[in-house]
């Protein structure tokens, strides 16, 4: 079934209200006694890895339920995927995939840089996705019409930004170090040598300001499906790419990704990235 550009007017909206719901939760145990516990506990990883400390907390799990309340009483026919809760008809023809709390790290820590992800596969394709920040008062939501920047009480449209050059470019990854193997690090490492600047654990906010035309790419390995889905119908309404290392469309499982706002830095990147490809 076609997705009309109502029906899709519609959820753009409701996408809107998830988003205010999940903040209800989140916003008081920001920065408050948010009961840590640690997912990676018991699983005898070595510290080294990312995912030794795999922290979650309060606030993931009561945003996730909130989230998927709220689709149960509006659409109760959809799906849900996320990660604190797992699936529920993942094979339905309309599918929500959560992250909560993306950057739950940063959350413990106090910095406003984790968001939450909500995105909307129709027929497996995803088509609407939104990443927000409550504490700043900032959704970021987009679909093939466009993307926009919803705060305070204002709606602006944001594209990404004209970058002519990899030596020009602002880049981003999460965690180099945590996040990439030896093979995967070095391509990071070329790749960065040869921008102009290099941020590092800002999760998926990088992606919103590559969205908003501040930054030019983002490079990230892996990721799960709800990491990730939200962000590519909101890049590709602001003009941007999201491809895996190889250059291709990125499929529902997450992986190494890469998100630019511009054809030619991304081009460039992928002659190292695609060395290391997976």
């Amino acid at each position: 079934m076609t997705l009309s550009a109502d029906r899709l007017a519609a959820l753009d909206a409701f996408i809107i209200d998830l988003n205010r719901a999940s903040a209800e939760v989140i916003l008081p145990l920001f920065r408050a006694d948010h009961g840590l516990e640690d997912k990676g506990a018991g699983k005898n990883l070595p510290r080294d890895t990312h995912a030794a400390f795999d922290p979650v907390t309060e606030a993931d799990r009561g945003a996730e339920a909130a989230i998927r309340k709220l689709i149960g009483q509006r659409f109760p026919e959809h799906g849900v995927i996320g990660e604190e809760y797992g699936d529920d008809r993942p094979d339905a023809e309309f599918v929500w995939v959560l992250d909560p709390i993306d950057g739950t790290r940063a959350f413990i820590s106090g910095l406003p840089l984790w968001t939450t992800l909500i995105g909307l596969r129709h027929q497996g394709r995803p088509v609407l996705g939104s990443i927000g920040q409550p504490f700043m008062d900032e959704i970021f939501v987009g679909h093939a019409g466009g993307s926009r920047l919803v705060s305070r009480g204002r709606e602006t449209p944001i594209r990404v930004r004209e970058c002519a050059d990899l030596t020009d470019a602002v880049i981003a990854t999460t965690d180099a170090d945590a996040c990439f193997d030896g093979a995967e690090r070095g391509a990071w490492l070329q790749v960065r040598a040869a921008a102009k600047l290099a941020r590092m654990g800002c999760d998926a906010y990088a992606y919103a300001m590559v969205a908003m035309g501040k930054m030019d790419m983002v490079i990230e390995a892996g990721l799960k499906s709800w990491d990730i889905e939200a962000a590519i119908p909101l890049l590709e309404g602001a003009g941007g790419l999201v491809t895996n290392w190889r250059g291709e469309p990125v499929g529902s499982n997450g992986g190494q990704i890469v998100i630019s706002g511009d054809r030619r830095p991304l081009d460039e990147a992928l002659v190292s990235l695609k060395r290391s490809a997976k």
